[in-house]
């Protein structure tokens, strides 16, 4: 199944390490250093928040000065990538957070990061002791991948700055866990939920990438729906997957319901090993079923996992083993518009998907959706209204819902305006 580009929510996110703040790049989960980015060689336009009025207020040339370096290690964090030349980045920090800095950016290119740029800056407390001093922000960014997709993502850092003679250079830089206490006080606290930054063009759930490390299991339970079969025909694919958001593997497996033409109706269980088309399983699936679904890779056998369906419901069972070679790089919870030879299918009325028991084996840990850094995704028709919203993830840490806007469907390709479950492939990667 295909999809497009995500970026992360701060309430879901990888727990972060000082100086760094986790960014998806619709291709991998990577570190950003937040320096600060904004500056005179900033692009024409760029929108830049002005001090608050709290900083205005203070005409401490120190704070003035400290004020200036943070926008201009920004600056040159962002110059610095786009150059490839790290050097750029030595003025305003210390040895050691500069070190940092250049580990920071091999993370974001090694990622498919081709660009990033600060949206908004506003200035939050600069208290200054002696030559030490501490410096809030909160950011907004934006990150460009190499296949042109741009996200944003807001964060709360807090600079620690130390003074050699007349010039301040940053020592740390560390982003606290998000609060309403921790916001500007010019704005509301930021909402948990996820917002429509992370877009795709057929998928809306949550996805999780490794960030160097693997998954080898995932689970997840839904209840299949009962699209509205009155209008126009649709179909949607609820599923468990590996793989697909930065390489062109992926194993999943889930429920499928399809609105054939108006009043018609059908449901079934497939399991697909990209590049291999679907396959339908024998388990049958009707509306309402509570419906289990995990992929577990295997100890004994190379690139053996095992596939596990449960209809709640009915207490029937399917289980499968398949040999598959995949980069164990991502974790996916999502529902789609699955994608035909035509391209992508219209997405049926399928309502409120709820999703529970959603975890994964990361690195040879059990985590749950939470943990997993999971970030959400919502889907977008080709004129960018949303079809499709994720919620934010439930306070249990393994459950969301994925809800059905009322934007209409896209009518559906083939003869008589039908869908034909011959046409439909569930199942392309992340793109």
């Amino acid at each position: 199944m295909d999809a497009a580009n995500y970026s992360p929510d701060s309430h879901t996110r990888t727990p972060r390490r000082p100086g760094r703040r986790w960014i998806a790049t619709g291709l991998a989960v990577v570190a950003l250093a937040v320096a600060g980015m904004v500056g005179s060689t900033l692009p024409a336009g760029t929108p830049v928040s002005q001090p608050a009025p709290a900083a205005l207020a203070q005409a401490d040339p120190q704070v003035t000065a400290i004020q200036q370096v943070i926008q201009r290690a920004n600056d040159e964090q962002a110059q610095a990538l786009a150059a490839g030349n790290p050097s750029l980045m030595s003025d305003t920090a210390t040895a050691a957070h500069y070190q940092e800095l250049v580990k920071i950016n091999q993370d974001l290119t090694a990622g498919g990061v081709t660009g990033i740029n600060l949206v908004s800056l506003e200035w939050g407390p600069i208290d200054v002791t002696g030559t030490t001093a501490t410096a809030t922000t909160y950011e907004t960014w934006s990150t460009t991948v190499s296949n042109g997709t741009t996200m944003q993502s807001r964060d709360t850092n807090v600079y620690t700055l130390v003074q050699s003679g007349s010039a301040w250079t940053i020592q740390t830089d560390q982003q606290p866990a998000p609060t309403a206490a921790a916001q500007p006080a010019t704005q509301a606290p930021q909402p948990l939920a996820p917002t429509s930054q992370n877009t795709s063009h057929n998928w809306s759930g949550y996805a999780a990438t490794s960030g160097g490390r693997t998954f080898t299991s995932v689970s997840g339970t839904w209840t299949v729906p009962q699209p509205n079969a009155t209008g126009t025909p649709g179909v949607g694919a609820t599923w468990v997957g590996i793989g697909g958001v930065n390489t062109r593997d992926l194993i999943q497996a889930g429920t499928q319901d399809m609105v054939t033409a108006p009043g018609h109706t059908q449901y079934q269980a497939w399991i697909e090993t990209l590049p291999q088309p679907s396959h339908q399983v024998p388990l049958a699936v009707n509306p309402g079923d509570s419906v289990s679904v995990s992929i577990d890779k295997q100890a004994s056998g190379a690139n053996m996992w095992q596939i596990s369906f449960t209809n709640n419901t009915t207490g029937q069972t399917y289980q499968t083993s398949v040999q598959y070679a995949s980069s164990q790089s991502s974790a996916e919870w999502v529902e789609e518009a699955p994608t035909s030879q035509s391209g992508i299918l219209p997405l049926d009325n399928f309502g409120t998907i709820a999703f529970s028991n959603a975890s994964a084996i990361h690195a040879g840990q059990t985590v749950d959706l939470a943990q997993s850094g999971a970030q959400p995704i919502s889907l977008l028709d080709a004129s960018g209204q949303a079809l499709a919203i994720p919620s934010a993830i439930g306070t249990d840490g393994s459950s969301f819902t994925v809800a059905r806007t009322d934007v209409p469907a896209v009518a559906a390709p083939g003869p008589g305006g039908r869908v034909s479950p011959y046409d439909v492939v569930p199942g392309v990667p992340f793109n």
